[in-house]
């Protein structure tokens, strides 16, 4: 998106692109930073991310919700269409307080469905058309080398707006899976003393892409409100 910053943005606002700039970075070396110190950090219990999240979802009666492996680093999700929680090969296998954590937290997020949890509801209500205003950021992007950036503006603005309000309910969302994930640790005696710190910064740094991710939409759909109004004034 910076590349687009360039072609839409006025010299004016470049400022407006540094705090989430400095924030995305921050929270995404802290994340790294955290993971890496405790995903060698192996848990009491000697249960792998998959057996933990098996034993969340089968204490709360979820048995038909599978668990199963995926490629990549930190890829891990719950899909709420497919009843399923993904765990990456170093979380699905790993030992360790950050796999157990990852997981416990992924876990979180199939006791908020099957609690009907309203942020959890809503989100996944917004899923298809934030997808749609995502796509249409790139074919502005696309366009905006072909004509007038100004015609774009308003569009931009209406994908803009769809993408922060995803974004701000995907917050509540994913710090009320990290409290469910470190309840439910507590409960297959996980997250005690030192673990339950160690968790909880896992955990904590995670969040903050999230907080992050957040700024960014609200950063950029400021910017593009900010041309709106002067090209009001051209």
């Amino acid at each position: 998106m910076i590349v687009m910053f360039g072609l839409f943005i006025p010299d004016q606002y470049w400022w407006l692109m540094l705090p989430d700039l400095a924030l995305g970075l921050y929270a995404q070396l802290r994340l790294s930073a955290t993971y890496r110190r405790y995903v060698n950090v192996p848990v009491e219990t000697g249960l792998s991310g998959a057996q933990v999240a098996r034993e969340i979802l089968d204490r709360a009666g979820l048995n038909e919700v599978a668990v199963a492996e995926v490629a990549g680093h930190l890829t891990d999700h719950y899909d709420p269409m497919r009843r399923a929680l993904f765990l990456s090969s170093e979380n699905y296998s790993g030992r360790s307080l950050a796999a157990v954590g990852v997981a416990a937290h992924e876990a979180g997020h199939a006791l908020q469905h099957q609690a009907a949890y309203a942020p959890l509801r809503i989100r996944m209500a917004l899923v298809p058309v934030t997808s749609f205003a995502s796509q249409a950021v790139l074919w502005m992007f696309v366009l905006g080398m072909f004509m007038n950036m100004a015609k774009l503006v308003g569009l931009a603005i209406v994908a803009y707006t769809i993408i922060t309000l995803f974004q701000a309910i995907t917050l509540p969302v994913e710090f009320d899976a990290s409290r469910r994930a470190k309840a439910q640790l507590l409960r297959i005696g996980i997250g005690r003393g030192h673990e339950r710190d160690a968790v909880g910064k896992v955990l904590n740094a995670a969040a903050l892409t999230y907080v992050a991710a957040m700024v960014q939409s609200v950063m950029t759909l400021l910017h593009f409100i900010l041309i709106a109004r002067s090209n009001d004034r051209e």
